[in-house]
């Protein structure tokens, strides 16, 4: 079980640095004091319930061979622990 979360966790970072070298910036809508009518016409409010996010020119990176690193590991974590008498 712990495994397949690794794995899952690994998968979702890959996907995500994957993410992140394709975008210049990502617009999160805060749901606080807003309405369905203005998460439908952002413009209706301009700029009040979004933050802008701009990711670093290290940080796919980073997220990518974190995640690499993740899923290569979890593959070898069954190797492992026949190797140590369990």
């Amino acid at each position: 079980m712990w495994r397949a979360f690794f794995i899952a966790l690994g998968i979702m970072a890959i996907i995500v640095g994957f993410e992140s070298l394709v975008i210049d910036s990502a617009n999160f809508y805060s749901n606080r004091g807003s309405t369905a009518k203005e998460f439908l016409n952002p413009s209706a409010i301009a700029g009040q319930t979004t933050i802008t996010w701009q990711p670093k020119e290290w940080f796919p990176w980073l997220v990518l061979s974190v995640g690499s690193l993740i899923v290569i590991y979890s593959f070898t974590l069954p190797q492992r622990f026949k190797a140590t008498g369990g």
